[in-house]
């Protein structure tokens, strides 16, 4: 009958902005990638449904496994709006695996979830290339991930981040170590900047500044403020993988992120227990004197809201101290002395400053 005609086409997932063939064409071009984090007890093949990991490959008689998750906050906005995408990849890996190696384990795998609008040009393989170069640096297999593409959830252009890192100990080796005691030495490994925590104030900051992410650097001469600011996490697991098979000497480790030292010692330290840190000890990278400046922010909110050049504290000894600092300055890191454990009661601040920040 006339009236039945059809006239419309029937629908199609792409017609509703979902391309199931530019997903696989994806997961294709990025399986070299993927390859080059093999690592023993991981092929790093993707396409499957799950990733596989051999612990007994990995050298593991008894492991208790450690994992962790984390993503990149509104740091991404900033790679969006400079379309600068091969940095945050490393952030990714660098935020979770950072968090494994201080329980004492190594990291062994690690998956990612990426999900946009619609998948569009290089940005989902710049991502990629990122997270392949942090677990090649972190020494784990990415051995799988998910990528999403949901249009009506995100605007075509943004996209989010997470990961997922996974890790072993022998049993026996977690940290910390029950026998920190007021005395041991606080030893600060050095950031690369800003990492991934306070992205929501920096960016208060460089609008109130009216600069340019574009534009030039006022704290780095040779860069743009937004590849300056997109400098990547620092990771931290094999020089503290180094020390930690070389010895007992390191009793706990910090990963300073959100919150800053104020809010991220306490987590490892016994009750009873707190950290004198004299801050003038610290030589903050100079991000955060403008930072601080360009805001008008206040030396204690710049403590909670940034790592002000400290992105990992280690708890040693004191007759073990020196010994440590050497071991990690002789894997690359720049370590530095800023104060020690000591007995605190109730009513106090479980971390205490004196001096001041210097900042250039």
């Amino acid at each position: 009958m006339a009236g039945d005609d059809v006239t419309a086409a029937g629908l199609t997932y792409a017609d509703a902005g979902v391309d199931i063939d530019a997903g696989n064409a994806l997961v294709e071009r990025l399986k070299a990638l993927v390859r080059a984090t093999r690592r023993p007890g991981a092929d790093a093949e993707i396409g499957g449904f799950g990733g596989l990991f051999d612990l007994k490959a990995a050298g593991y008689a008894d492991p208790i496994l450690v994992a962790a998750n984390d993503g990149v906050g509104t740091k991404l906005k900033i790679a969006i709006e400079t379309g600068i995408h091969d940095t945050v990849g490393v952030d990714l890996v660098a935020m979770s695996v950072n968090d494994v190696v201080v329980q004492g384990a190594e990291p062994l795998l690690f998956l990612d979830y990426f999900a946009c609008g619609k998948l569009a040009g290089d940005t989902a393989y710049e991502v990629v290339k990122g997270i392949a170069t942090g677990c090649m640096e972190a020494g784990c297999a990415l051995v799988g991930g998910e990528t999403a593409e949901m249009p009506g959830m995100y605007p075509d252009g943004d996209y989010d981040l997470a990961g997922f890192a996974v890790g072993a100990a022998e049993r026996g080796r977690l940290l910390p170590r029950r026998d920190v005691k007021a005395g041991d030495v606080l030893l600060a490994l050095a950031s690369s900047g800003v990492h991934s925590n306070g992205f929501s104030l920096v960016r208060r900051i460089v609008a109130r500044s009216g600069l340019r992410l574009d534009g030039p650097c006022p704290f780095s001469a040779d860069q743009t403020l937004g590849r300056a600011l997109l400098q990547p996490t620092r990771i931290y697991v094999r020089p503290l993988l180094a020390a930690l098979k070389a010895g007992r000497d390191v009793k706990a480790l910090a990963h300073i992120t959100g919150g800053g030292l104020p809010d991220n010692l306490p987590r490892v330290l016994p009750d009873g227990l707190g950290a004198a840190i004299d801050l003038s000890a610290i030589t903050p990278p100079p991000v955060f004197g403008w930072l601080a400046q360009a805001g008008g922010v206040e030396e204690a909110e710049m403590l909670r809201a940034f790592n002000c050049g400290v992105g990992m504290v280690a708890v040693a000894g004191a007759a073990d101290a020196d010994r440590v600092a050497e071991m990690l300055s002789g894997e690359g890191e720049t370590v530095t002395r800023i104060g020690e454990i000591t007995p605190i009661s109730a009513a106090d601040d479980p971390v205490r400053f004196s001096g001041r920040l210097a900042f250039a």
